[in-house]
């Protein structure tokens, strides 16, 4: 937990949701550094960890990142934080489990109460994902339009992959859980605004799962509730998305529905 060197709060929160193809990464790690630029403007910061795929599969890695959201409220006092602007914050598998978190509050398959604070809300306000997976099927199909296919037992689509070490199986022989993981499929009217940035020559994670998420949250919540951003020649986690310039964008996404 990080808070801002002055005030008393309570502050507003960005839980930070590390990546690393849903098998690595920590709360400690590099990847919290962006989101800590948030201090300066009087925002909290809650880096998490989730169970890694080696671990437990989908979809326990959300029901962590559900139970944190919990447990923030529950203690909201006691850290001086503000249970009621909460925002989530990631890239990569990060991205993909802030939007997770925005889509699929109260969705009992995606909810484990069991994990503590039972009597406390897990939806979000807010929502910022970097360079997100969503539709675990289309990445292989995506990138080999964009020219930037993968070598073969890399694919997405593989044995191996961690998308298929996330769901427990290859993704291609369980379309159903597939669909079940994608955030698109947890899509409704009464949800927060979203905050999508992804770079074009991403060779990992192709820039039109993003292009289609914001899509259809755009047909659904309306132009005004969804912000996607394409950075050109940006790579996975490119260097990008930490400039000075960048943050001030998403810092005043979360101005605006933060304060």
């Amino acid at each position: 937990i990080y808070l801002p060197a002055e005030g008393n709060g309570p502050f507003p929160v960005i839980v930070s949701i590390h990546g690393g193809a849903f098998m690595a990464g920590d709360k400690h790690d590099v990847q919290v550094t962006p989101m800590l630029k948030a201090l300066e403007h009087g925002y909290s910061v809650v880096s998490i960890n989730y169970r890694m795929s080696g671990e437990a599969k989908f979809p326990a890695l959300v029901h962590d990142v559900k139970a944190a959201i919990r447990w923030i409220r529950a203690n909201a006092k006691t850290y001086l934080l503000d249970p009621d602007k909460i925002a989530t914050w990631g890239g990569s598998a990060g991205g993909y489990l802030s939007l997770m978190a925005g889509v699929s509050a109260g969705v009992p398959e995606l909810e484990d109460l069991h994990l503590g604070n039972a009597d406390q809300p897990c939806d979000v306000q807010a929502v910022v994902a970097w360079f997100p997976p969503t539709d675990f099927l289309k990445m292989d199909e995506q990138l080999a339009e964009s020219n930037m296919a993968p070598v073969a037992d890399e694919a997405h689509s593989g044995s191996h992959s961690p998308e298929s070490l996330l769901l427990g199986k290859q993704i291609t022989l369980i379309p159903d859980l597939v669909r079940a993981a994608n955030p698109e499929t947890y899509i409704h009217a009464d949800l927060p605004p979203f905050f999508i940035q992804h770079g074009t020559k991403d060779n990992i994670v192709p820039h039109q799962q993003s292009v289609n998420m914001a899509a259809k949250l755009t047909s659904v919540l309306g132009a005004d509730k969804v912000t996607l951003q394409l950075l050109p020649g940006a790579g996975h986690g490119d260097a990008q998305f930490e400039t000075e310039e960048n943050l001030k964008l998403v810092i005043g996404f979360l101005e605006k529905y933060l304060r």
